[in-house]
């Protein structure tokens, strides 16, 4: 029979670099500004995260979608390139501007131009008197798309109706930058591709000149039911609600024509509704939560292989999800730089090497003195190498990629105790020989998650959680260090409410912080955030 904190955390469930942007900078606000608890407003929604800046000088700004969602009908338009920013541009930057009020679940969403995934992003849930959000992104990659009129398609699935009042608002604008690739605060043109391809029927054809190739692939783990709290899963075995037979292991795959050409630890992401507990997402949502970064699989090792220009099979799949079960969404964008000297760039594969995937979980059974305990161990390497013929010569691309998972899961009988502790570890690191973009880049990506939800006397629920995302990105050229940065962006929130009774009557307390800290050769941002009750109290700038 399922808990009552497993119903309350299925009956939120969301049903479908960059920053959410709230108020600038506050002053410490006064005891005195703080509630005794949650009332009917609170402050619109705010990340720690540093904002997307633009390079200055002359800029144009075009619709891209203006919609009202209240249902599953997408909003469909058209993308017209802007007319005054010349003939080029140096940064292209996105934002949504969102506005709901009264009583709504946090609902997934999408923005597609020209087929193209632009953003997916997830919404706030409502106080009863409205507010309002924004999302900024930096979608310069996606130019060649944006170079010509484009369908447009974007929708945030939701359901109005007596009960659930909140009608999601939203507007989509592109920002254009005149200039060129090498204005200041712009992105460098080697990191702009070429072209930006999707699959068609599930086949990729690149053109014959390609030299590099990244797949991008935004994936995310919802749809109302127990893939939303993947981590949480049990073996069949084990009594708890939601249940997967291998465990709560996952880890994305792509292939190429049947071949494993890529594997990642998929992002641990928790919308506004996760833990049964809204009341620690109002103002601060967990990282990544309104701006999902997509996983990068770098192909280049492929390159000689897909340049013959025939179709070829590209997959994604999820490692644990139970056969037969949805819960995942995984678009595919495909980025290609291509050699402007050569009409076919040639190539092979030269080693692919997979250690053996590891996934265990023990179930240890509880007692009237002892929680039920379920530990998991998962890990996984693979080694991809190509070359390719270029204009400037050979080049050798290598890949290697391992991953790591550990949790430990507890919870008691009826599951009103329940919490996890666990940590993702995913460590890339690629490697090119030859003339012109020789060098290893090495990125260490580590996730981590440790929370208790516990249902007490009156009905109090109560979550205490901590929510980390780090990375590191060295890239070396020649043996000596060119490039590098460190990212920690750290949530915490502690929040308790009486539970199954009237919005009203909850009587809700909670305190939230984020603190989030990106140094490196391109500079530091360092800025912290704390609400109580809703109030932000402090926004500190510390760089």
């Amino acid at each position: 029979m399922r808990s009552r904190i497993i119903m309350s955390m299925l009956a939120g469930a969301i049903l479908l670099a960059s920053t959410l942007l709230g108020a600038g900078p506050a002053q410490a606000a006064r005891p005195a500004d703080v509630p005794a608890e949650f009332g009917t407003d609170w402050h619109d929604p705010v990340t720690a995260a540093p904002p997307v800046t633009g390079p200055g000088g002359r800029s144009c700004e075009v619709t891209v979608a203006e919609a009202q969602f209240k249902d599953f009908t997408p909003y469909e338009g058209t993308y017209t390139p802007p007319s005054g920013c010349g003939a080029g541009w140096s940064k292209v930057v996105l934002r949504l501007d969102g506005k709901v009020k009264g009583r709504q679940y946090d609902r997934l969403g999408y923005l597609h131009i020209g087929g193209v995934e632009v953003l997916r992003t997830s919404t706030p849930q409502p106080s009863p008197d409205g507010i309002e959000w924004s999302v900024e992104k930096d979608v310069t990659r996606y130019s060649d798309t944006l170079r010509a009129a484009q369908p447009v398609e974007m929708l945030i699935g939701n359901v109005v109706n007596d009960t659930y009042t909140g009608i999601l608002d939203v507007k989509v604008t592109l920002t254009f930058y005149a200039g060129k690739a090498t204005t200041a605060g712009a992105p460098a043109a080697k990191d702009i591709p070429d072209r930006v391809l999707t699959l068609h029927d599930g086949t990729l054809t690149t053109p014959r000149n390609s030299e590099r190739i990244v797949a991008e692939v935004y994936a995310t783990g919802s749809g109302g039911g127990c893939e939303e709290y993947w981590y949480l899963t049990v073996p069949d075995a084990a009594p708890y609600s939601c249940k997967a037979t291998d465990g709560p292991y996952r880890e994305v795959q792509i292939k190429v024509d049947g071949r494993l050409a890529g594997i990642a630890a998929p992002f641990p992401t928790v919308w506004t509704g996760g833990w049964s507990n809204p009341f620690l997402w109002y103002v601060i949502p967990g990282p990544r939560a309104f701006d999902i970064k997509p996983i990068e699989y770098d192909l280049t090792p492929f390159a000689g292989l897909l340049n013959d220009g025939r179709p070829h099979d590209v997959e994604v799949s999820v490692v644990g999800v139970p056969e037969g079960q949805s819960g995942w969404s995984t678009p595919v964008n495909v980025l290609v730089w291509q050699d402007a000297k050569r009409a076919h760039v040639t190539g092979g594969l030269t080693a692919h090497r997979e250690g053996g995937l590891t996934n265990t979980s023990t179930y240890t059974p509880g007692s009237a003195d002892e929680q039920h305990r379920l530990d998991t161990d998962g890990a996984h390497r693979l080694t991809v190498s190509g070359y390719v013929d270029t204009s400037h010569g050979r080049v050798t691309t290598t890949v290697a990629r391992s991953l790591a998972n550990t949790s430990v899961h507890r919870w008691t009988d009826g599951e009103n105790t329940d919490g996890l502790t666990a940590t993702w570890t995913d460590t890339e690191t690629v490697t090119v020989d030859g003339r012109g973009p020789a060098g290893v880049t090495r990125t260490g990506r580590t996730y981590t998650m440790d929370g208790t939800t516990t249902l007490g006397a009156g009905d109090r629920l109560r979550t205490v959680l901590t929510l980390g995302d780090r990375e590191t990105v060295t890239a070396t050229s020649g043996g000596r260090r060119i490039a590098w940065s460190w990212l920690d962006d750290a949530y915490a929130g502690d929040a308790t409410y009486t539970a199954n009774v009237p919005r009203d009557q909850r009587h809700a307390v909670g305190t939230t912080s984020e603190r989030y800290r990106l140094y490196g050769s391109a500079g530091c941002h360092d800025r912290s955030l704390v609400t109580v009750q809703g109030v932000l109290t402090e926004d500190r700038d510390r760089c």
